[in-house]
């Protein structure tokens, strides 16, 4: 079965293993889902993630994170950029989810960051997501 768009299954695994309270779920690997799991885990949202070779595919396994008492620590992950209608923005209107509160993951021309690096470096791009 061929998949059209990898990173919006990435999202759909981590908010259905969150739902679930699962301690970690089996992803599609490729160059942008690494990038979007570095910023989950550089934002604090994930525990970690490693690379693992089933067959003759790479997979992420991403670690996910939770609060002291097993509260979520993922409330809401979304994809904003789609195959079918991309979303760019320049360096002034790289979004603020929540006020500062969430994360917007972006895909640039250095690379996959969060919107608050992208912001520092003042730099725009793709928005890919945003995580609250």
């Amino acid at each position: 079965m061929s998949q059209q768009d990898l990173t919006s299954d990435l999202l759909t695994r981590i908010r259905n293993a969150v739902r679930n309270r699962f301690a970690d779920v089996l992803c599609l690997d490729n160059r942008l889902n690494r990038g979007v799991a570095e910023v989950l885990k550089s934002e604090g949202y994930i525990n970690g993630y490693d690379v693992e070779a089933v067959g003759s595919r790479s997979s992420l396994r991403v670690n996910l994170k939770y609060g002291p008492r097993g509260e979520q620590i993922i409330r809401k992950i979304d994809r904003v950029s789609k195959p079918g209608c991309r979303v760019y923005v320049v360096a002034e209107d790289v979004p603020r989810p929540l006020q500062g509160m969430g994360t917007a993951i972006m895909s640039t021309s250095k690379g996959v960051m969060s919107g608050r690096q992208a912001r520092a470096e003042h730099i725009g791009g793709e928005i890919v997501a945003t995580v609250y």
